[in-house]
């Protein structure tokens, strides 16, 4: 007999929505991470739960805008070169995304995936009691410049065709409804159905609480190697070792480096995110609002007002970047006029796919072995819904969603 049915290797919200799913269905469930649920990646995201974010960042734009990105002094993408250099595999899968006919392809997986995201949520933000963290206001994306609004004409037709909600909004109604924005808007949208948590960490432990509360188990230990034999697979956790029936890899970031788990071949890389945290100033804003020129969101949250967001194309292992906080600080001081110091700033890693899509499905080294991972900008938006189909997967059954676009074994280029 094994130790338990199923194993989840990562705390973050995909891998305790996978476990909580799971616990809920009565299985006996082990979730292991070095570090405490909530507190890695999924801590310091824009705190959106973004149904609307089907366009990947592979988009047809970055490929004619790229000198212009990588140099730039007010570009919201930052390349370490090095870095791509040793990583030409992803780089160059990358950019054959960002052609027009991948890049829309991609967009309708998303939006397949993401049409599903609140159904995969809702059951556990209900199950948590979290509903007090969850706040349905919509998010608002405004363009400051002529050009660039021009130039979001073929992205909303696209969201539209997929069946996103994004109503046009004049600058007066804009200033109307966040008033307290203090930069030119020359186009304002609305995506009505978004909404935005109060505090994501918060939410995720609300999450493994219950997950314990219903008889989970957690083991505070780094996942650093899986063996499947027979009918059970062997796990072993900074020198532990467990055994269990099925493995989910929901990792995030550090997926690729548990050994014998399949992830270690896949092209996976790492978008670095910052956020600055202004501790007293959530009141300049009532809804997540992104600012298309800039790259990021501004987010009132509970702990404040949050700026996050920008891309960082470099290592793991490399220091935090003192030139994407500056970045995000002088642009706050443009959205809102003045800002005082920041009180407190961030890095975490997105994991991150050369085709945007995230890793869902059975993995190639076994089928006791399951994918969760790779959800770049929409962990948030997709941990409900990916630990519902991870659990299917677990408990041998096909998800009642179509999801060999996500599988482990696909072409990434």
């Amino acid at each position: 007999m094994t130790d338990f049915d199923i194993a989840v290797a990562g705390a973050g919200i995909v891998g305790t929505s996978t476990a909580l799913w799971a616990q809920m269905r009565g299985h006996r469930v082990v979730l292991l991470d070095p570090a405490p649920p909530g507190s890695g990646t999924s801590s310091g995201n824009a705190c959106t739960i973004a149904t609307y974010g089907c366009l990947p960042v592979n988009d047809p734009a970055v490929l004619t805008a790229l000198p212009r990105l990588l140099f730039a002094r007010d570009s919201p993408l930052s390349v370490s070169w090095s870095h791509a250099l040793r990583n030409p595999r992803w780089m160059l899968g990358f950019l054959a995304n960002c052609r027009r006919g991948p890049s829309r392809r991609i967009a309708g997986h998303l939006a397949d995936l993401l049409s599903h995201a609140d159904a995969g949520l809702n059951p556990l933000i209900a199950e948590a009691g979290a509903e007090d963290l969850i706040l349905a206001r919509g998010q608002l994306t405004i363009w400051s410049t002529a050009e660039a609004a021009r130039g979001a004409d073929a992205g909303l037709a696209r969201r539209r065709e997929l069946g996103v909600r994004a109503e046009e909004i004049t600058v007066a109604e804009a200033r109307a409804l966040e008033p307290g924005l203090a930069l030119p808007i020359e186009r304002a949208v609305m995506f009505p159905e978004a909404r935005h948590v109060q505090d994501p960490e918060r939410l995720v432990q609300r999450f493994h609480a219950r997950f314990e509360a219903l008889g989970g188990t957690t083991v505070s230990a780094r996942v650093t190697a899986t063996r499947a034999q027979g009918d059970h697979v062997r796990i072993t956790a900074d020198g532990r070792t467990l055994t269990a029936g099925r493995v989910v890899l929901a990792a995030g970031a550090f997926s690729g480096a548990v050994a014998g788990s399949g992830a270690e071949r896949l092209p996976l890389g790492t978008e670095r995110g910052y956020h600055l945290l202004y501790s007293g100033e959530a009141h300049r804003i009532s809804r997540p609002v992104g600012w298309a020129e800039g790259g990021f969101y501004a987010v009132p949250m509970a702990r404040g007002l949050r700026l996050a967001g920008t891309v960082e194309i470099a290592g793991r292992d490399a220091p935090p970047n003192p030139a994407r906080l500056a970045y995000l600080e002088r642009r706050g001081q443009e959205m809102f006029g003045t800002l005082p110091a920041p009180t407190s700033s961030w890095l975490g890693f997105r994991p991150t796919m050369p085709d945007s899509l995230p890793v869902i499905g059975r993995s190639p080294a076994s089928e006791r072995i399951i994918h969760a991972f790779g959800h770049q900008h929409l962990g948030l938006t997709l941990g409900g819904i990916t630990g519902r189909i991870a659990c299917d997967l677990a408990e041998g059954r096909q998800p009642n969603i179509a999801i060999d676009a996500y599988r482990p074994g696909r072409r990434y280029a």
